[in-house]
């Protein structure tokens, strides 16, 4: 049976995508849908380090960046550059940089037609040390941020792990930045139930991501539901439209207080089964 005509997408953007790969496993599904979303170019993967209050079984940058080198093996195809982060926070005094930085510095260098976004699902710490490093980069990408929060005393896990870096990075004026805080990313809410059998059940890139859904950090205390918080950014990069896409003045905020949480999960359980469809034929 001839498979239904696909309809030809084109990359609308440039993606670099930065997460502390080893810790809550919904920062591999945001990976996940990224690497399968034919309208954004993921170019650079980079990963940070956990709290260290709130540690998983493989806690390092390193270890993140080879939990994304093996979710990429599992996608197949070309792959993108994998850099691991630092393992501690950023220290505004210290000049050094990591690799994760020294890369995220080289992609925004690199003169491309397309736009660059920097998404970050987790401490803005490789950020932070590239900006430092190349403070003019600033104006040649736009960071999509998931963390900080609109109640001021809130704990949000992505800020208050590298607090001077997200200080930092968010004083840099010429920065644009769309910013995904904790009352809005919480929305994103999967049910358990749903991500064993809507993702688990999606072919063989569904099953790996389910199996590290099976097996959280310790400290991960579940009820019914598991927000997939870090997904929200490709609304911005992957589902957005020519038309209605306006790029971000230099300097420019938006924070976001609404999520189309529908059309993002469709599409993400969508590119799981087209996958598994072109894998197997």
């Amino acid at each position: 049976m001839t498979a239904p005509a696909r309809l030809p997408l084109q990359p609308l953007c440039r993606v670099v995508v930065d997460n502390d790969f080893s810790g809550d496993p919904d920062g591999l599904a945001a990976l996940a849908h990224h690497l399968l979303a034919p309208s954004n170019r993921v170019v650079l993967v980079t990963s940070s380090f956990l709290n260290p209050s709130m540690p998983g079984p493989t806690p390092t940058a390193a270890e993140g960046a080879a939990l994304a080198t093996e979710l990429a093996g599992v996608v197949g195809g070309p792959a993108p550059r994998i850099v691991a982060g630092n393992e501690q926070a950023f220290d505004p005094s210290v000049p050094a940089a990591s690799a994760a930085a020294d890369a995220i510095v080289e992609e925004a260098r690199r003169d491309d037609p397309l736009p660059l976004y920097l998404v970050c699902g987790g401490p803005l710490t490789n950020v932070a040390e590239a900006l430092r490093s190349a403070p003019e980069i600033a104006a040649r990408f736009t960071l999509v941020w998931i963390g900080g929060s609109l109640e001021a005393d809130a704990f949000e896990y992505n800020r208050d792990t590298d607090p001077e870096a997200a200080a930092f990075v968010l004083a840099v004026r010429d920065l644009p930045v769309h910013q995904f805080p904790l009352e809005t990313y919480r929305r994103c809410g999967y049910s358990v139930a749903e991500l064993e059998y809507d993702v688990g059940g999606s072919g063989r890139l569904g099953e790996w991501l389910w199996a590290h859904f099976a097996n959280p950090p310790d400290w991960v205390q579940l009820g019914g539901g598991w927000p997939l918080g870090d997904s929200p950014p490709l609304l911005v990069t992957a589902l957005t439209d020519p038309w209605s896409a306006r790029p971000l003045a230099a300097g420019e905020r938006v924070v976001h207080t609404e999520v189309d949480v529908r059309l993002l999960f469709g599409d993400m359980l969508a590119r799981l089964r087209l996958h598994e469809r072109d894998r197997t034929g």
